[in-house]
């Protein structure tokens, strides 16, 4: 540990001298500025793609669990009837919070969607549906089937299971993907820099023999190559971020359209999160040209 942090001081010691071993512009700066900028403009929305995902599995865990719908499909001289009985049957089972039955105007705001605004519920056999939210004890969903069935041949209850198991393990799958994305990403951008670096050794061949000839030792000069790309890293990440964030912030809101995909960003102290990517890529950069800093001079000794 003490030797890591002796290291550190001394890369981030500005030495004028040590500096100008490196080019300050050419190839090498722009694509060690570049690649960590447009890598961490995209862990950014890896990032926020990852916490939306979360964010939607537990929203699709929490809302659809503890809610169930029962639909009835009956002649429609006895559909007012089953759906009193079914109703009846409901407020008599233990494990249920609240009980409602849907009116036309919402029943038709959940087919809007599929055949638009001025779809006449009236007029069509559309089964009558009820919603179910279950309390905290839980709900006996086969013993509740059981009863339907005896009492209200027409009611089918639907607990979602089938649904919710599907979409909560697609979006946690999402999640992973997002995290898996960071990873690759953190992948990209060592390797990079390590391509630079390797680069600016190989240019600076020359200037190296003869700054072993009058004393400089290879830990002088690898610490101003890892100083220079460490500090490129970090300003290309850094700007890479702000551009992330505030593409993020320009996104539309869920309350502007209401769609899933709106919820895209971050929420609370997650904004704290995007501020860890420039640190983490100069410390991607500090490790991968340290590495092949100390290679490239073994090979030149």
């Amino acid at each position: 540990m003490k030797q890591y942090l002796s290291v550190l001081k001394r890369v981030f010691t500005r030495d004028a001298a040590a500096d100008r071993v490196v080019p300050p512009t050419g190839i090498t700066a722009r694509l060690t500025l570049f690649s960590a900028g447009a890598m961490a403009f995209l862990a950014v929305f890896a990032l926020a793609l990852s916490l939306a995902a979360g964010r939607l599995a537990d929203r699709w865990g929490e809302d659809l669990a503890r809610s169930s719908t029962i639909r009835i499909s009956a002649p429609a001289d006895q559909l007012s009837a089953q759906t009193a009985a079914a109703l009846r049957v409901l407020e008599e089972t233990p494990g249920i919070a609240s009980v409602r039955a849907l009116d036309a105007e919402e029943q038709r705001a959940l087919l809007e969607p599929w055949f638009g605004p001025d779809l006449p519920v009236e007029t069509l056999p559309i089964p009558q549906l009820i919603e179910v939210v279950e309390a905290d004890v839980g709900l006996d969903a086969e013993g509740l089937r059981l009863r339907l069935s005896a009492e209200v041949p027409g009611a089918v209850l639907d607990d979602h299971t089938r649904w919710r198991r599907p979409m909560i393990a697609a979006a946690s799958r999402l999640r992973l993907m997002g995290w898996v994305c960071i990873l690759l990403l953190v992948g990209a951008v060592a390797a990079m820099i390590t391509l630079a670096a390797n680069a600016a050794l190989a240019a600076n061949a020359r200037v190296i023999s003869v700054l072993r000839l009058v004393g400089a030792t290879d830990d002088y000069i690898a610490d101003a190559f890892v100083r220079r790309f460490t500090l490129r890293a970090l300003l290309g990440a850094g700007l890479g971020t702000l551009a992330g964030l505030l593409a993020i912030m320009a996104l539309p809101g869920v309350g502007e359209t209401g769609g899933i995909l709106t919820g895209l960003g971050f929420q609370g102290w997650h904004w704290i999160l995007p501020l860890l990517v420039p640190p983490l890529a100069a410390a991607v950069a500090f490790l991968a040209t340290q590495i092949a800093a100390r290679r490239a001079l073994t090979e030149l000794a």
